[in-house]
């Protein structure tokens, strides 16, 4: 069963005209789903239709009772909001639409559940298609990674720059970004922390699964801007070129995380050593683009760090990046890590020390400069 619900502050009805106690607000765009339906398109939510998980909660394929196949996500117990201001969020993520983003269709906020509906895209995740299982991967050639980039960038540009108010995505990663059936790119959870208490830290949670995508002066210090998901998605476009995750692999006798060891090829000129063996052709000199682009979005100092729209220019003109610019990657490790104390910064290396270029340890440097002058066209 579906709900409808229309007026500025009037209580919902159902598709047969009953009323439904609670629920009063306009959703002008969001289906209201009873629980009992979302149950009945799960088969109880049965684990074999589970299709992922994290932080805000688990996701379920469902059928609903017209043949469409949706993505169920049932949020955490920690989003406690009243009723109106869970749905004027969710009414406010309904809203926000761009083909890089994932629909939200709509959402069951019956008794103490909390779920959204959201829709179906066939090749699930691009950690699942790029990162997991032989078995589970999509074959993916450089152009379908490239348009990969380019469409997440696109779609995280829309959210930072013309989305009404912005949004902060803050977890901006490989298992977030869904893959529709032509392989185009759309960004899920955008929106979802505002539907969090403050008091529930967002960065714990992500701490424990996505070390590798966060950006430092937002897990050491709680400074949270659109530049932490640039350095998301500098780590993303890592993985996507390289073929391996953020969080899970080590390199080199020293066991490097992805950011650290993808510096240490550009400080020995073997940036083309990332590049995934299952590449066996690709064009040399923009892959090699791609991974500056990324190293400009991971530097140290959030405001060296490009906006979206200068990375979407970045990555689809035929440039020359302006690499005497380009400082040292940021890195956070939590506590545990037996290579440092708490969170650890890579900001002073003996590069740095030549140019002359302060400690970014403040995370606080001049603007990031602007695409003409990190950038000089190459002549067609």
């Amino acid at each position: 069963m579906a709900f409808s619900c229309f007026g500025s502050f009037l209580a919902c009805k159902d598709n047969r005209g009953t009323q439904v106690q609670g629920l009063e607000i306009a959703t002008n765009n969001v289906r209201l789903f009873s629980y009992n339906s979302l149950r009945s398109a799960t088969a109880n939510f049965h684990p074999s239709n589970k299709i992922g998980g994290g932080g805000f909660g688990v996701v379920y394929k469902g059928v609903l009772r017209d043949g469409r196949p949706v993505a169920i996500k049932c949020l955490s117990a920690e989003s406690k909001q009243g009723t109106s201001e869970l749905l004027t969020e969710i009414n406010i993520i309904s809203n926000t639409r761009h083909p890089n983003l994932v629909q939200l269709i709509g959402c069951c906020v019956e008794d103490g559940n909390r779920i959204l509906v959201y829709e179906y895209l066939e090749n699930n995740s691009l950690s699942s298609a790029l990162l997991g299982s032989k078995g589970k991967r999509v074959l993916l050639n450089w152009p379908k990674r490239a348009a990969i980039c380019l469409g997440t960038a696109s779609g995280l540009a829309f959210l930072h720059e013309e989305a009404e108010p912005p949004i902060v995505h803050r977890d901006i990663k490989a298992s977030n970004v869904l893959i529709d059936e032509n392989l185009h790119p759309k960004i899920g959870d955008f929106g979802l922390a505002k539907l969090f208490p403050d008091n529930i830290t967002h960065v714990s949670t992500r701490v424990a699964g996505t070390i590798g995508y966060l950006a430092p002066e937002y897990a050491l210090l709680g400074q949270l801007t659109k530049k932490a998901d640039v350095y998301s998605f500098g780590v993303l476009v890592l993985e996507i070129v390289s073929g391996r995750s953020s969080s899970n692999a080590a390199f080199g006798v020293d066991l490097l995380i992805l950011v650290e060891w993808v510096w240490k090829l550009r400080e020995e000129g073997r940036l083309l050593d990332l590049v995934d063996p299952e590449l066996t052709e690709y064009p040399e000199a923009e892959v090699l683009r791609f991974i500056k682009v990324a190293l400009f979005c991971i530097q140290s100092a959030y405001n060296q760090r490009p906006n979206m729209k200068q990375v979407i220019d970045m990555l689809s003109k035929e440039v020359k990046l302006n690499e005497k610019l380009l400082t040292e990657p940021g890195v956070y490790r939590p506590h545990s890590s037996k290579r440092s104390s708490y969170g650890s910064l890579l900001t002073s290396s003996s590069e740095e020390k030549k140019k002359g270029v302060k400690s970014t340890n403040n995370f606080a440097t001049t603007e990031f400069n602007s695409f003409q002058t990190v950038t000089e066209m190459i002549p067609r």
